[in-house]
Parts: structure tokens; C-alpha cells; sequence
């Protein structure tokens, strides 16, 4: 489990002697050969990672009641969904299915395998709390009905436009909780006219009436639900549609910054593919692919956990010297905690000591935060694409 959790870009032989080597403490031992390990991977459920990350990372935040941020009393919880590119292989092929490219002559003879994965993410405290991953074909709609067991009462779901329904709505309210949603223009019939209007600052609440399929689900027939209209820096107007219907407790203008906290599980994602390099898988068989990401999700946890007390002391603009404020570089934190792994989870150092020579190298090396900073989106580029993987990205392990 730890080989797979310090997942590397270098060989697998090399690892595992670097492995042994550690687990010898440096004096003589024996390796492993590629063909053992993955002989013994196999006999692994991805699902040890599960309960892994469930019970020593978040069942211990819950156990010892850690200070967690709140907005207003609610947890932030975003749902969102992203394709993760998998090995050619017919084995996940045949599992999760995938793109078929095509152009002007028709299919191209090609198969590229892809799964979805869906997490349902704390935003202010950078905590994955459940992930599920399931073939490409899935509906990113049934993929977060299925989070809502793990969301409680009073959390506050926010979500994209694409999640834009009375259904997931109802099912999000049925669990005692709140959303706020994007909507795009045909959503609902209110949604258009507001669009229509063009005007920031709209605050209405209507009686939605439920969809047949709804209804049949066994969901409410009407539902009380509160639009409003923002402008964006870009001049677009955006329409979010809310269960927080005081407006007294909830004004308007708030909800901009609220719903731009979602963007954090758009980061995690990022963080996922970019920083843990999660679409470089280190085997070719469905069940290695399901422990390279239920592991990835649980290094991500570890790494918040053990970063947050650094974190949230970071000194601010015009504190210690400085111009700016600093945070946290994720870089470096994420290679301090692949690094110490073995002293975290199954060395002979004591854990705190471990925990706080990692926190030593994050203290030491903050980034500067210039919040008026901002960096144009730029259209996508094969060619810049291809140019930043060889020659730009930095690895972190």
C-alpha cells in the first residue's frame, strides 16, 4: 500500500529497491522483483485506500474534533465530476469503456479508454470527502445523487451549471441541505427571462413545479427556489439558483464570493492530474487503476491535514517584512509528505517528529499570494500542451 500511495515516474525496480532499502534502515537486504509485487497487488482491494482515507484522516478530523471552517455554520461541499485518460488496455476497455475519435472520413480505427470520476470535496478545508469512479458513459448527474448519503444537514452543495435540475435540487433538499447552482439559459423557463433582461442583482423566488420523471421518483411536486443574477468581471451575466432563501441572513452580493468556492474542487482535480500526475498510471489492470486514484485522493487528504496548522499561521500582507502575504507551496508539500511516507506510516520515528520536520520544510518554503493578480486564459494549444509536459512541468516525487 505505501508503494502504491509514493506512486513514481521512475521504474518499478528502482523503487523497490529504494523501498528495501529504507526498510532495512540502510544495511543489507533483499528485493523484490516488478513480477512479485504485481502478483501481490493483485490480491490488494482499491478499497483498503478507501477505508484508509475514511477512517485515519477523516474519521480522526471527526474523532478529535479539529476546528474545520464553516461559512455561516455550513460546510462548502462542491460536487463535480472530470475524465481521466486510462491505459490501452482491453481489460479497461471492457470495464469502462471510453472515446472512439472520428473525423470527416469516419471512425478512425482508434479507442481511447476514459472513466469518470466524481468527488464530493469540502472547499475551505481541501478535504475530498468521498470519491467514485465509474465508467465513461456514466451520468455525472447519478454520480453526485449517489455523494448525498455522506452530505448533512445544513451543508451547503455548490455546483456547476451542468448539475442545473430540479431532481439533484430535490434530492439535495431531502437530505436537509442547501445548493447553489449555476444555471445555464434553458434550465428552467425563469432562468431565460432573467438572461433576457440582462440585469445584475435580481433576487426572485419562485414555486418550481416538478418534471414528470421527478414526480415519479417520488420527489416533491413543487419546490421554493430563489434566482439571482450577478455580473461577472467579464461584463456576462450569471444566474445561480439557491435554497437560501433569506434574504436577510443571505444577501445577494454574497453570493459571489460564495459561489466562486467552488472553484476548489476544480483545483483538486488539477492537483490530481497535475501535481500527483494521477493519469500516469503504475499498472494496466482495472483494479491497479482504482488503487492509483482511491491513493491519490487519500495523499491529497494526508498532505491538507498535515499542511493546515502551517497553512493557516502563514503571515499576511505587511507581516514580517513583507509586501505580500504567503501560503503555502504545494509542490514542495506534497514532495515532503511522499518523502517522509515511510517515517509517517511504518518507521521506527516518532510520527510527531516526522509531522514536524514536514512542517519545517513548508514553513521555510511559502509562496508569495498577489491577489490582484490575474492571468488570462489562453486557447487551448496542442503545441503548448506537448511543450509544458517535456520541458516545463516539475515533478513532485
Amino acid at each position: 500500500m505505501l508503494l502504491i500511495i509514493q506512486k513514481s515516474v521512475k521504474s518499478l525496480q528502482l523503487r523497490l529497491h529504494e523501498f528495501f532499502y529504507q526498510m532495512s534502515a540502510g544495511g543489507l537486504f533483499q528485493t523484490a522483483t516488478p513480477g512479485a509485487y504485481t502478483q501481490a497487488r493483485a490480491k490488494l482491494s482499491h478499497r483498503a485506500f478507501i477505508e484508509l482515507n475514511q477512517v485515519a484522516v477523516l474519521g480522526t478530523l471527526e474523532a478529535c474534533g479539529a476546528p474545520l471552517l464553516r461559512w455561516l455554520g455550513h460546510r462548502l461541499l462542491g460536487i463535480d465530476s472530470s475524465i481521466v485518460r486510462l491505459p490501452a488496455e482491453e481489460e479497461i476497455w471492457e470495464h469502462f469503456g471510453g472515446h472512439t475519435p472520428s473525423n470527416q472520413n469516419g471512425d478512425c480505427g482508434m479507442r481511447v479508454p476514459m472513466a469518470r470520476l466524481s468527488v464530493l470535496y469540502d472547499v475551505l478545508n481541501r478535504l475530498g470527502l468521498e470519491a467514485r469512479v465509474e465508467p465513461f458513459a456514466t451520468s455525472e448527474i447519478e454520480m453526485a445523487a449517489e455523494h448525498l448519503h455522506v452530505v448533512r444537514e445544513g451543508d451547503v452543495c455548490l455546483l456547476d451549471r451542468g448539475f442545473a435540475g430540479y431532481e439533484l435540487f430535490a434530492r439535495i433538499r431531502e437530505q436537509g441541505a442547501h445548493f447553489v447552482g449555476r444555471c445555464p439559459r434553458r434550465s428552467f423557463g425563469v432562468v431565460g427571462k432573467l438572461f433576457a433582461q440582462d440585469q445584475e442583482d435580481v433576487s426572485l423566488r419562485v414555486w418550481l413545479k416538478a418534471p414528470a420523471q421527478a414526480i415519479r421518483a417520488g420527489l416533491p411536486a413543487t419546490m421554493e427556489v430563489r434566482f439571482i443574477t450577478l455580473r461577472l468581471p467579464t461584463g456576462e451575466l450569471e444566474v445561480l439558483a439557491t435554497s437560501l432563501l433569506d434574504e436577510e441572513i443571505y444577501p445577494s452580493p454574497v453570493f459571489g464570493w460564495l459561489y466562486s468556492q467552488r472553484w476548489a474542487i476544480e483545483t483538486f482535480y488539477g492537483t490530481l492530474k497535475g501535481r500527483l500526475d494521477l493519469e500516469n498510471f503504475s499498472g494496466r489492470t482495472v483494479e491497479s487503476i482504482l488503487q492509483d486514484i482511491y491513493a491519490a485522493i487519500f495523499l491529497s487528504n494526508l498532505e491538507t491535514v498535515v499542511a493546515s496548522p502551517i497553512a493557516n499561521r502563514m503571515p499576511g500582507p505587511g507581516q514580517k517584512g513583507r509586501k505580500h502575504g504567503a501560503k503555502i507551496n504545494r509542490a514542495v508539500s506534497f514532495h515532503a509528505i511522499k518523502s517522509r511516507m515511510f517515517d509517517l506510516l511504518l518507521g521506527s520515528t516518532p510520527v510527531e517528529q516526522a509531522i514536524a520536520q514536514v512542517q519545517n520544510l513548508l514553513r521555510a518554503n511559502p509562496i508569495v499570494v498577489r491577489p490582484e493578480r490575474r492571468v488570462p486564459r489562453k486557447p487551448p494549444s496542442p503545441l503548448r500542451s506537448l511543450h509544458y509536459q517535456r520541458r516545463v512541468k516539475k515533478i513532485v516525487y
